[in-house]
């Protein structure tokens, strides 16, 4: 398991993504989701706890929606981000990126979660 991000830029608009966005879609996929709205820090806003074929994972949304911290492995983690890119408007720029900014990809609108996960293993 490792900890990646899915964010846009939030200087560039005042959209926000809310918890109830991604939550029933989440729960479409991992049927078992908890979830869990005690603001642990600006970090930890809301938490959604999934167990998934390769184990356990949690996604946490930042305070100011327009962050989400995945603890994962990699496929969990890329169809989770794969998710948070089709809850926001085509017209804003979304990255995914591991913890240590390793790799940074725009997730273009539509991109699938194998997609992404090519683009992964694919970054220089």
């Amino acid at each position: 398991m490792a900890t990646f991000l899915v964010l846009f830029d939030d200087s560039s608009t005042t959209w926000r993504i809310e918890p109830p966005a991604l939550t029933p879609l989440l729960q479409g996929i991992w049927a078992d989701t908890v979830i869990d709205p005690t603001i642990r820090g600006a970090a930890r806003g809301f938490t959604w706890s999934l167990q998934t074929s390769c184990g356990s994972a949690e996604a946490y949304l930042d305070t100011d929606g327009t962050c989400l911290y995945i603890d994962a492995a990699l496929t969990d983690a890329a169809q989770i981000a794969c998710i948070f890119r089709d809850c926001v408007p085509r017209t804003i720029e979304v990255i995914f990126c591991d913890q240590g900014y390793n790799f940074d990809l725009v997730i273009a609108p539509g991109t699938t979660p194998a997609a992404l996960i090519g683009k992964v293993d694919a970054f220089p």
